[in-house]
């Protein structure tokens, strides 16, 4: 079975996430979200998950390097987005993530106060990437750097579970046309199967969403059409995830999400990036 590769600290995985940094990205997230950029959600759903995938690796001893992650953004310029001291870096060991936040800030969370309420109590939030929102979407380069960074990588771990990238935009490319440089990424290859490409389309249509389609039925144009043929299809072990959450994934069902809410994102990400056959 393809996708079946054991992850372990001598045969450890990729993610990859591309981010758009736009200018449009300084526009509110929705109706439900109005009072917050999009910018900056897509900034706490990445920081989030990559405290999830520290905490997923974390044992008695330390953080065990089951992955190496990347954040590539794509706004005035296409380059590596992590900050503080893995600025520049293109891809860093999970470990290093755990160990370098630029930051640890103090949040406020909801949680039960035992009779039926909610409280705010504080919690620290690690930061490692930072929002931005300035310039054109060049995402046809954002793709080739995935490219070149995996292309690297792969040579140096050919047996791995494939890679994921991750990719989040709101806006269609100003740089071409993506088709050609989203094909040449998912041709690449471990032997356990091709590199996988997952879309998440923040759009400010009033569309419904949509979440893990078979198809491009429903889509309300021709960008989302694209970002969806460009999609790969989720993995048997992902579309499983995604139905125990309550999604009506299928075996056609794509790696893509279109006009979600960020609690949708969110799972989204979770699906897409949580480990399976640790070891």
């Amino acid at each position: 079975m393809p996708y079946s590769a054991e992850i372990s600290r001598t045969n450890p995985s990729c993610f990859l996430f591309l981010i758009d940094q736009s200018g449009s990205m300084d526009d509110p997230f929705g109706a439900a979200e109005a009072n917050r950029k999009k910018a900056d959600l897509v900034a706490d759903a990445i920081n989030r998950l990559l405290q999830n995938l520290v905490i997923k690796c974390a044992k008695e001893e330390g953080i065990r390097d089951y992955f190496y992650v990347g954040v590539i953004g794509y706004g005035d310029k296409v380059k590596p987005a992590l900050a503080g001291a893995l600025a520049d870096r293109e891809l860093v060991l999970i470990s290093e993530v755990g160990n370098t936040p630029a930051r640890v800030e103090q949040r406020m969370k909801k949680v039960e106060d035992g009779a039926g309420g909610l409280i705010e109590q504080p919690i620290r939030f690690p930061v490692w990437f930072d929002p931005m929102a300035h310039g054109a979407t060049p995402m046809c380069q954002a793709l080739v750097m995935a490219h070149d960074v995996l292309s690297k990588w792969l040579a140096q771990h050919p047996d791995s579970f494939p890679p994921i990238v991750i990719n989040i935009t709101d806006g269609e490319a100003t740089d071409g046309n993506p088709t050609a440089a989203a094909t040449a990424l998912r041709k690449l290859s471990t032997s356990d199967g091709n590199v996988l490409l997952f879309n998440i389309c923040l759009s400010s249509k009033g569309a419904s969403p949509i979440e893990f389609p078979e198809d491009a039925e429903g889509l309300p144009d021709e960008y989302a059409k694209l970002m969806f043929d460009l999609s790969s299809m989720l993995t048997t072990t992902m579309r499983t995830i995604a139905q125990q959450e309550g999604y009506e994934a299928s075996e056609e069902s794509r790696g893509f999400v279109f006009n979600a809410d960020m609690v949708s994102v969110i799972k989204f990400l979770d699906i897409g990036t949580r480990p399976s056959n640790l070891r």
